[in-house]
Order: C-alpha cells, then structure tokens, then sequence
C-alpha cells in the first residue's frame, strides 16, 4: 500500500506518516525507486498512534508502548507507566464529564429565561 493510501485510510497526513517513521512508529518498505509500500496493517497502526497522542502520550512513550500492545509483552516498570497512563487519561475523563455537566446545568438555566417559544425549539434541537 502506498503512502497516500495509507494516508487516506488512516485520517492523517503524508507529512505525518513520514514524521511517524522518523520516529520509529511505523515502518515501510523501500522499492528500487525509493517509493514507500506499506503492509494492510500500516493504517491501524497509525489509528493507534492517533489515539495514543490524543490521549497525551509522547512519540518516545508511544515508541516504548507499541513492542508490549503487538506482542503483550512488558517489563514491570512499562506495565507501572501504562497505569499511570490510564489513570492520567481516567482523571481527565472525569474533568471533562464534570465540565459537560456544568455546562448542561449552564444551558438548562439558559433555557429557562428564554420566551415560552423560543426555549422550547431551542431545547429540542439540543436534546
């Protein structure tokens, strides 16, 4: 699979599957032209990347996690990073609900000084 393929499927950018394989992160073959092919697998790899830089881990603890996520190996002090790792991600997941619900309690107060009219339209576009 070429460059721009892998691209497309996975959602990200040529630049960043280049910068991805400086990094380590990913890994193509080389033809006699110097065309990058990737395997089938190259673009959920790069979905887990993704997903791992959304979630706040580095290049270098992404590079350090994937050997343990491929093949579940991991020495005692990766498995004591990947739980302080989920619990950093499980502190901000509890951030961002308690935010959802100020603002659901900022709306609700919203509607309610809103014409009879309005608020009602207003509320089922909403919900």
């Amino acid at each position: 699979m070429r460059i721009g393929e892998v691209a497309e499927r996975s959602g990200v950018s040529v630049r960043a599957l280049r910068y991805y394989e400086e990094q380590g992160l990913l890994y193509a073959e080389r033809s006699a032209s110097g065309q990058r092919h990737y395997t089938p697998a190259a673009v959920e790899r790069v979905r887990l990347i993704q997903q791992l830089y959304a979630a706040g881990l580095s290049s270098k603890d992404v590079l350090e996690l994937l050997p343990c996520v491929y093949t579940g190996n991991a020495t005692p002090d990766m498995i004591a990073r990947l739980a302080a790792e989920r619990d950093r991600i499980d502190r901000q997941l509890r951030g961002l609900t308690e935010t959802r619900d100020r603002l659901d309690s900022v709306i609700r107060t919203a509607y309610q000084h809103l014409t009879p009219e309005v608020g009602q339209r207003t509320e089922q576009q909403v919900s």
